[in-house]
């Protein structure tokens, strides 16, 4: 990917933009944009090519009708959209964790361990169709899950191995279908919550019944009742008990010999249990309750059949567990291969997992990475591994959030996108994309990456770390990189730290037709450095005034003669329009080595004819460069001293000396007073706001006068240069108006 071409017109805010990227002496390119630009609307043309939705194109969101253009080539081919990648830190929707799983083992341990499970989920397929024939349950694995979650929510597998002690060959056979009693809507266990009290009441009287039988016994040392009768009968079933010579001896002498006798006994003292009148009372009420229910018709059959079914509900997640260990019994030889197969094959597993977990340093140094360059309240652990590595699943990410050295404490994602600050949480998003970046990076495919102000609400800290990042894909030659910014100071680092050619540092314009144009970058290194260079030139020279009186302030004091001087180019004072451009050479030359010696060619000129006519001269250049700090610098003092001017001369009666700050203010806050209907009062408001922080660039932050468009600058100029009262003046007579 070498050349980048761009034609898009019509895409959101963008009216027309058509550029060539040249990636041969950088895999990056850096573009400043400020604020409505075009730099969102950039992004999200290159977002929705990515997702090549036929039905959701680039276009003018409000002038619908006009038709739009997004041709974006690569080489002269048209770029592919799966090769698009925008990263905007305020995208919360964004997930790469799902990519982890892209960063996969070695081929071979993939494919044994493929083998493996295709032939365990074979032999569970065939063994759960027999199992389903038996339960008649619409989901027999799934509702195995659930009943044991205790044991596992994920595997079959590890579930029967733990309960296969239990799966025997004499067991109680089931006789109703699991779903009549176990719904998957609940509604069963709804109705036996719903019915405490009368299902309470039919266990009691049956608790009581057997208590009194002369077979059955239920008191404070335990219960011998039909489930543990029919257990013994069971066992018995063969007579291999008997054959050996053995007996049963009941409490009330009687002798058994053979398993027909005991099943006599037992079959004879549970009909005298179910005719017992308070018993029969008790199902009848339950009976009841369950007749006003329709979609429990097939329950009610089921316990009409089996009026002691109720008994073992008293624990229905218990009883569950039986009936599906009974089930299990029924098929016990296909379940005892299926557990020893696997069982076989889990050493197997264990030992391509350990092998396996040796390739996950990807994975790890992206989160030690993130861990180590982010400054934020949490740290990110990946706690499925083994899950990810050979099965492809989804990461599971824990953020272990920390503050004032106590136990950090595991947040979900939600949780801990309440708790962050937005730096924070941006923090968060970023790494989404972290991981999508080291997918992109193992598949060795030409990407195209769009960074739409990923470092806007960092801290320092974060935003260098972001930079680190930026820094390692510059490296790699497989990615090409737009990085989009409204943040000067971000520009220009990065503009630094990457070391950038300056062929590719661009400034964003835009015209009232909203075309945008990339023009050569500026100032990314020393501007004052660079200013003083070029002290000659007329907008140059009068923007120093700002740099040179700022360092007066820093080094001396606000009542220096020097900042006092310079102070009269930047407000009307007193002295204002006797002051010479040889005067200000001056100040300069003390205050600036580099001058010493040096000369300028208008030193004679009064500087605020000098002043005035720099500003209409900017103004009227019909290919004026509207990046350049000197022509918006120049323009803003002229505005300033003209509105003033005006001010000053609606308000005789006002005594200049009290002023002692902030004099623009001062001024309009008298003027609006006395004239609170005057037509130029927006006009004067607006000069009041705009003007300030594009002549005092305190600290040599501009940010202000980069994002300020040059043009606005100069509408606002051509309507000041019409406040004169004395003498109104057109744009081209403004350069021979001299404040009096």
């Amino acid at each position: 990917m070498k050349k980048l071409s761009v034609n898009l017109e019509n895409c959101f805010g963008i009216g027309k933009l058509n550029h060539e990227f040249d990636f041969s002496k950088s895999n990056s390119s850096l573009i400043y944009a400020p604020n409505g630009t075009m730099k969102t609307s950039f992004a999200r043309t290159f977002d929705l090519l990515s997702k090549n939705d036929p039905k959701n194109i680039p276009r003018d969101r409000v002038y619908k009708s006009r038709a739009s253009k997004y041709e974006v080539t690569v080489n002269g081919v048209e770029i592919e959209s799966n090769s698009i990648l925008v990263i905007n830190s305020e995208d919360n929707s964004f997930d790469g964790s799902n990519k982890i799983s892209s960063f996969l083992a070695k081929k071979e341990l993939k494919q044994k361990y493929d083998q493996i499970y295709k032939e365990l989920d074979e032999r569970k397929n065939e063994f759960v169709k027999k199992l389903k024939n038996i339960s008649q349950s619409s989901d027999c694995e799934k509702e195995i899950l659930n009943t044991f979650s205790d044991i596992s929510q994920t595997s079959l597998f590890e579930i029967l191995s733990t309960i296969k002690d239990e799966i025997k060959n004499d067991y109680i056979k089931i006789s109703f279908k699991y779903n009549d009693v176990f719904d998957s809507k609940g509604k069963v266990l709804s109705f036996i919550e719903k019915n405490k009290s009368i299902l309470d009441q039919y266990i009691s009287n049956y608790k009581s019944v057997v208590s009194k039988s002369s077979f059955f016994k239920e008191n404070n040392s335990g219960t011998f009742g039909t489930y543990q009768a029919n257990e013994i009968i069971r066992s018995i079933s063969d007579n291999a008990f008997f054959y050996a010579g053995h007996t049963f001896v009941l409490e009330d002498k009687t002798v058994i010999s053979d398993s027909m006798a005991l099943k006599k006994i037992v079959d004879s003292e549970l009909e005298n249990i179910l005719k017992d009148e308070k018993l029969k009372a008790a199902f009848e009420k339950v009976d009841k309750a369950i007749s006003n229910n329709i979609e429990l018709r097939n329950f009610q059959k089921v316990i009409e059949k089996d009026n002691l079914i109720l008994v073992e509900l008293e624990n229905y997640h218990d009883f569950k567990k039986k009936v599906w260990v009974s089930f299990l019994s029924e098929i016990k030889t296909d379940t005892d291969l299926l557990i020893e197969l696997y069982l076989d094959k889990k050493k197997y597993l264990e030992e391509i997992i350990q092998e396996a977990k040796k390739d996950s340093d990807i994975w790890d140094r992206i989160i030690d990475t993130f861990n180590s360059r982010f400054f934020v309240p949490f740290k990110v652990v990946l706690s499925n591994k083994e899950d990810i590595i050979l099965k492809k699943d989804t990461a599971t990410l824990d953020f272990l959030y920390a503050d004032r050295n106590d136990e950090p404490v595991n947040q979900d994602k939600n949780s801990l996108i309440d708790i962050l600050s937005k730096g924070e949480q941006r923090a968060y998003f970023i790494l989404q994309f972290l991981f999508e970046l080291e997918a992109r990076k193992a598949s060795n495919s030409s990407n195209l990456l769009v960074l739409d102000d990923i470092s806007d609400s960092f801290d320092y800290k974060n935003k260098f770390a972001i930079i680190e990042y930026i820094s390692d894909l510059t490296e790699l030659d497989n990615f090409k990189i737009i990085i989009l910014t409204h943040n000067f100071d971000f520009y220009r680092t990065v503009a630094s730290r990457l070391n950038l050619h300056r062929s590719v540092i661009y400034m964003a314009t835009k015209n009232d037709q909203k075309e945008i144009f990339l023009q050569n970058g500026q100032y990314f290194g020393s501007v004052f450095s660079h200013l003083i260079e070029k002290y000659q030139e007329p907008e140059i020279f009068i923007s120093l005034i700002a740099f040179v009186r700022n360092l007066i302030e820093y080094s001396e004091t606000q009542n220096s003669p020097d900042f006092l001087t310079l102070t009269s180019c930047l407000h009307l004072k007193d002295d204002s329009n006797s002051l010479i451009a040889g005067d200000i050479f001056e100040v300069f030359s003390k205050k600036i080595t580099f001058l010493n010696g040096k000369n300028i060619t208008f030193s004679d000129e009064k500087m605020l004819d000098l002043i005035y006519r720099t500003a209409s001269n900017i103004a009227q250049d019909p290919n004026v460069n509207e990046i350049l700090l000197q022509n918006k610098i120049s323009l803003a003092i002229a505005i300033r001293l003209k509105a003033e001017n005006y001010l000053i001369s609606k308000l005789p009666n006002l005594d200049l000396q009290k002023i002692k700050s902030n004099q623009t203010s001062a001024l309009c806050r008298e003027y609006i007073r006395l004239y609170p209907t005057c037509e130029y009062l927006t006009l004067i408001s607006k000069i009041n706001l705009m003007t300030p922080e594009n002549i005092h660039i305190n600290a040599f932050m501009y940010e202000p006068l980069i994002d300020m468009s040059l043009h606005h600058l100069i509408k606002l100029y051509e309507e000041v240069c019409v406040l004169n009262p004395l003498n109104p003046l057109s744009l081209g007579q403004a350069n021979a108006y001299t404040a009096v």
